[in-house]
């Protein structure tokens, strides 16, 4: 299942998906987990010092390589230098399962060790002062999109990506790469208001979207959410011992979180669940040919050199038991 975590900045949703990360470790399901947020928090959330934060390996640098596998043999697509984040796969491409080894997560993947079980982890990478002015941050995260696109996973196998605050994810179509999206709201004017933008412009999409509130301390913090959020309000959080102390760098055992916050993180797991008999394939893989025609178009063309919707194969849809190329 392809999880995607979103928020305004500060709402809390790195802790919350890094929680959602430890608890379904517990689980002993494989789990990939993805920090695509230009502020790269989630390693420490996991638990790794800064040292070790500092050293995961950024996809956005390493674009060429992974591009170079994805490639595989497609005949519809020329070189590498015409991939595009929204490159969809076709005939010859190359795959990438969760629990499979490849070059690209050899060269983008770190284990992750967690008290009951490991994760991989895989980091865009910071926003550097190289980057000051000349780059925008969605072309760091256009290397999560293309692995996204090229990304088959079942049942039982979990893809958690920590995204970009508030509405950034809507400069690519990343929003419509999750099986659902889980937006952490704080009971305020500002913490829904990002809920209503993007329940806005995912409405056309079929983005299956439920509300996560975090910070509620009573009554009157529920009554609010609820309110606001009506029936995609699917759980709520407060103060939490554990994270005050995960966020000062000492977090006790995970099986000392609260029983509250264990049934709030099962029930996260099962709403991702239930959604596995709801998947759409062709829609999902229309979608991806969607922002690719629009990528190419707009800026992808001029930019390539090429017409990039000669990549689109028109009778390859991605699905589980679509066959990679080798």
């Amino acid at each position: 299942m392809k999880i995607a975590f979103v928020g305004k900045g500060g709402s809390g949703k790195t802790t919350l998906s890094s929680l959602f990360i430890r608890h379904l470790a517990t689980t002993g399901a494989p789990v990939l987990a993805v920090d695509a947020d230009i502020n790269q928090h989630l390693g420490a959330a996991l638990g790794l010092d800064e040292a070790e934060a500092a050293a995961l390996p950024a996809m956005g640098d390493r674009l060429p390589l992974i591009k170079d596998y994805l490639r595989g043999s497609n005949p519809r697509i020329t070189s590498t230098e015409t991939m595009i984040k929204t490159t969809p796969p076709g005939e010859g491409s190359r795959l990438l399962r969760v629990c499979e080894d490849n070059p690209v997560y050899d060269a983008c993947a770190r284990p992750v060790e967690l008290d009951e079980g490991a994760v991989r982890l895989m980091v865009t990478g910071p926003f550097t002062d190289a980057d000051l002015g000349v780059a925008c941050y969605h072309s760091k995260t256009g290397a999560v999109e293309l692995c996204l696109n090229h990304l088959v996973d079942g049942r039982g196998e979990y893809v958690v990506v920590d995204m970009t605050a508030g509405s950034d994810s809507f400069a690519s179509g990343m929003f419509t790469r999750f099986d659902i999206t889980f937006l952490v709201a704080e009971p305020t004017r500002k913490g829904v208001s990002v809920y209503r933008q993007y329940k806005e412009y995912a409405r056309d999409f079929g983005v299956a979207l439920k509300v996560v509130g975090n910070k509620v301390q009573g009554p009157d913090d529920l009554d609010f959410l609820r309110a606001e959020a009506g029936d995609d309000l699917l759980v709520t959080v407060g103060h939490s011992d554990w994270v005050r102390a995960m966020e000062k760098g000492r977090p006790p055992r995970f099986e000392f979180l609260a029983d509250a916050d264990r049934q709030a993180l099962r029930t996260l797991q099962t709403a991702a669940d239930a959604t596995y008999e709801l998947r759409d394939w062709e829609r999902y893989t229309h979608q991806m040919v969607h922002f690719h025609l629009k990528n190419a178009s707009s800026w992808g063309n001029a930019r390539t050199g090429a017409d990039l919707a000669a990549q689109v194969d028109p009778g390859f849809v991605l699905g589980e038991g679509v066959t990679a190329s080798v």
